[in-house]
């Protein structure tokens, strides 16, 4: 039984447009593809009944006229493919067509795929409804050459019975080694990712040269080095235009992308570089790579936004120690002022008790009463002289104050139960006392406290305003679960240039949100472009400004947010990239090599300023909390004796008992009416 005579041309891609090179030249693969299909098809075009066109959404677009001008006495069908749809079994549409072309009897089958496993699984559905099991030759052409005069299949393989004849390696593994391939690589000047060694501040003469032109270094360029290696690539850095401002790029009004995702998106690169965040994003626009770090996103504050020198007398204890404080005060005064007058009502109980015995004895003995009453008489004056310092609340409140501040009692109290308590009152003074000094001093010793912004709620509740790069950034805090992250968002501003961002930081106007390693460059360059330029006309016009503020990188963390490589969209270098990522991670590689790229930033960060070593511990302004206690005590003072003023006028004066002339009268009313109470 004669077989029919079927031609199969499959194509499915398994490097990127720009790798396609001949004779150093790029290819320009659409139109070149077109006129393969072309000549092939034009070789045996009087052969053949019709043909079927097979092809994906990489592919559909392929053919502009040049083919279908040739096939125009030829019915051909044309079939598109869904990404997601399995071909070894294909959906309602798909399987009505290829029925149909089934029974037209095409000859010859374009397969347009970029999936090798899709044109497999195609042909084992081929093979599973076929009566008759065909024999597939397998074959291909030079291509990108250009055919000649004499067109030449090269054979491959033989496909029967679900089977390769041969067992040819059809789908070997090309990106495992790469032959040296030249890779176009985008990048930018962002820590830790990239830096641009021409670039200041960074004198960093103990790395190596950058591979490139461009003469990057940093974290990920440490990455592509290795992977570069591991692959058998070269990999050719460069900026993309307007990189200072651009950066990763932002959508034009055409849909395209400028920047660093505008080179991914267009073609133009094979890989990108630049702290590219894991998130939807940029995974609508790219393939990125499995995280190989995480970075802690938080914002650069300004520091110092409230002056807190007033609070130096208050801020060695928290307020919770200082509540505790006064609850004893309040507790000893009112205990000193029980004991006292418990104490002192025992004595006269036992005096008068006694005085009574002895009266009886002495009135049978017939001795003078008055010399009893005399001397009984000292002593319940010497015992009153004792008691008479905790005898009223408010003097017992008042004393203990006193011992508070290390204050002598004018005498000391007579009552076992005083005397004791009374020592160990002194002993919590002391201690007391002791560790308030301490603490005092720390704080006077010290630099002036700081002032900052270090969780999110305190960003919120503060009136400066928010902000980062890019409209992205606005819609994950205005998405954020978090309510906190959301109100960031409502005054979220997207800010392209870096250095006014800083400028607004330093103001004290405004908060930048980026990942740390990048806000302490950011610090640093502007110390060191402040130390650079910085005269005595400028120090002392920086004296006497009250709008800069020394930069804080907030400590709460945002997020942390896994760092990716990019790559082109279905790139084929994805597989083996993450796998040789892996290995870089696991091995430890990235936590030294950051290590490496911060580790000038991080020791001018730390380094102590010259100016601020000179400079005295001691100023005016930290004294500011002594000068509010002294004029608390002076406004206090002044209400106290406008009351005794007024005290005096409406109701001393206005005693019954009241004589100018015999001033002492009144009081000794005022004693005796008390006297009387008790």
């Amino acid at each position: 039984m004669n077989q029919e005579k079927i031609l199969i041309m499959f194509i499915f891609l398994t490097c990127s447009v720009t790798d396609l090179y001949s004779h150093g030249k790029q290819v320009d693969y659409s139109e070149d593809l077109e006129h393969l299909v072309t000549d092939i098809l034009t070789e045996i075009l009087g052969e053949l009944n019709c043909v079927a066109i097979i092809s994906d959404s990489t592919h559909q677009d392929i053919f502009g006229g040049h083919l279908f001008k040739k096939l125009a006495t030829v019915p051909y069908y044309k079939v598109l493919v869904e990404d997601k749809e399995d071909l070894q079994s294909p959906n309602f549409k798909t399987l009505s067509v290829i029925w149909h072309v089934k029974r037209a009897g095409c000859q010859a089958y374009i397969l347009l795929l970029s999936d090798g496993g899709k044109v497999s699984r195609f042909l084992k559905f081929g093979d599973s409804h076929q009566n008759v099991r065909p024999w597939y030759d397998i074959s291909t052409v030079p291509f990108p050459s250009p055919i000649h005069n004499n067109f030449l299949l090269h054979r491959l393989d033989t496909w029967h019975q679900g089977r390769f004849h041969s067992g040819v390696d059809l789908f070997r593994e090309k990106t495992l080694d790469l032959r040296g391939q030249q890779f176009r690589v985008v990048t930018f000047q962002h820590l830790p990712a990239s830096i641009k060694m021409a670039n200041p501040p960074f004198r960093m003469d103990s790395l190596v040269e950058g591979i490139g032109p461009a003469s990057f270094e940093g974290l990920e360029i440490e990455v592509l080095r290795t992977l570069a290696t591991a692959m058998n690539f070269h990999p050719d850095l460069y900026e993309a235009q307007n990189a200072d401002v651009e950066r990763w790029g932002r959508k034009q009004l055409n849909g395209s992308y400028s920047g660093l995702l505008g080179e991914v998106t267009n073609g133009e690169a094979d890989i990108a570089l630049g702290n590219l965040y894991y998130t939807p994003h940029y995974l609508e626009l790219m393939d990125l790579t499995i995280p190989y770090n995480t970075e802690c996103l938080t914002f650069l504050t300004p520091e110092s936004l409230t002056d807190n020198s007033w609070m130096t007398l208050i801020l060695p204890f928290k307020p919770a120690m200082w509540a505790a404080v006064l609850v004893v005060l309040i507790l000893a005064g009112f205990v000193f002022y029980v004991l006292a007058n418990y104490h002192n009502r025992i004595l006269s109980t036992a005096i008068n008790f006694k005085t009574n015995n002895i009266i009886m004895v002495q009135n049978r003995q017939k001795v003078n009463e008055s010399k009893v009453d005399i001397r009984f008489q000292d002593e319940a004056k010497e015992t009153d002289e004792g008691l008479y310092l905790f005898s009223e609340l408010e003097n017992g409140i008042l004393y203990t104050y006193g011992m508070l501040l290390l204050i002598s009692l004018p005498k000391f109290p007579s009552g076992w139960s005083l005397r004791i308590l009374t020592g160990w009152w002194w002993m919590y003074c002391i201690l007391l006392v002791v560790a308030y000094r301490a603490s005092m001093t720390a704080i006077l010793a010290n630099p002036t406290p700081r002032v900052t912004i270090d969780t999110l709620d305190q960003l919120v509740d503060n009136h400066i305003t928010c902000g980062g790069w890019g409209e992205a950034v606005k819609e994950f805090f205005l998405t954020s679960l978090d309510t906190s992250g959301q109100k960031i968002g409502l005054k979220f501003e997207v800010i392209y240039d870096t250095d006014l961002a800083v400028e607004r930081v330093a103001k004290g106007e405004f908060a930048y949100y980026e990942n740390i390693h990048f806000l302490q460059y950011l610090r640093v360059r502007r110390k060191l472009s402040m130390k650079d330029t910085k005269t005595q006309k400028d120090i002392n016009k920086q004296q006497h400004s009250e709008g800069e503020r020394n930069l804080h990188i907030m400590h709460d963390c945002v997020i942390h947010m896994p760092v990716s490589i990019g790559l082109q969209k279905n790139s084929p270098l994805k597989p083996h990239t993450d796998r040789f990522l892996r290995h870089i991670v696991e091995a430890g590689l990235v936590k030294k090599w950051l290590k490496d790229v911060m580790l000038s930033i991080t020791s001018m960060d730390n380094a102590p300023e010259e100016e601020d070593s000179n400079k005295p511990l001691m100023n005016l302004h930290k004294l500011y909390g002594a000068f509010v206690a002294l004029g608390m005590g002076y406004l206090i003072s002044i209400c106290t004796l406008t009351g005794e003023k007024i005290h005096w006028e409406c109701v001393v004066k206005k005693s019954t008992m009241y004589d100018k002339y015999a001033i002492d009268t009144y009081y000794d009313y005022k004693k005796s009416k008390k006297v009387i109470k008790k």
